[in-house]
């Protein structure tokens, strides 16, 4: 499967915003983005008139990228949002958010939705006791993500069980001692925390 191979700093200077993309090094003074606030390239420095579409189309990518999906997986997302009840940006931000690899970000079981996603293609995770390795599976209410049994003893999930998880969103629990966690209830839209005006992205694909 084909996935985004340059640098996740450029990404973040590009969209003029911390996207978190990787790890630790996006909370300490290493951050491209705070050393270098300006977009990548020659021109980065340059003022620029954009224009609606071009605002939206940043709005776009810069979701996109955040949570790590090429354009074909992110409009499928969308297309399934439109056809739910409700507004239609909200669902799709509820459902990338649902997303097994987002959970485990969420949990704390990996400082990156890359790293997480990873943890789940290579099938250390499970949901209600069966092995998932899709990173695009959608959690439900109830549902219990740990991780497997089999490789709880190996070194990373050690060293994680003697970490404390902060700031976790209230529609999840995970207790780093069992390294287990439950989906308390469905994500709500103040539960996400990314600065995402998500009417622009409705507005892009709608044109």
């Amino acid at each position: 499967m084909a996935k985004y191979t340059d640098s996740a700093c450029r990404v973040c200077r590009r969209e003029g915003t911390k996207l978190f993309l990787k790890g630790d090094r996006c909370f300490s003074g290493k951050c491209a983005l705070t050393k270098r606030p300006v977009a990548p390239g020659q021109h980065g420095t340059g003022r620029k008139k954009v224009s609606e579409y071009g605002l939206q189309l940043r709005e776009k990518q810069k979701t996109r990228k955040a949570y790590g999906l090429l354009e074909k997986q992110f409009r499928l997302n969308f297309d399934k949002a439109e056809k739910m009840k409700g507004a239609t940006g909200v669902n799709m931000l509820i459902l990338l958010e649902r997303r097994l690899d987002n959970v485990a970000y969420r949990m704390g079981l990996a400082s990156s939705r890359a790293q997480a996603r990873q943890l789940v293609n290579h099938a250390h995770l499970t949901v209600n006791g069966h092995t998932v390795n899709i990173p695009s599976y959608i959690v439900k209410a109830g549902d219990v993500v740990a991780v497997k049994e089999t490789r709880k003893n190996r070194e990373y999930f050690k060293k994680l069980a003697e970490t404390k998880k902060l700031n976790l969103p209230k529609w999840l629990d995970f207790n780093m001692d069992t390294l287990e966690g439950k989906v308390l209830a469905l994500p709500e839209r103040e539960d996400i925390d990314l600065s995402i005006a998500e009417n622009m992205i409705v507005e892009f694909y709608s044109r």
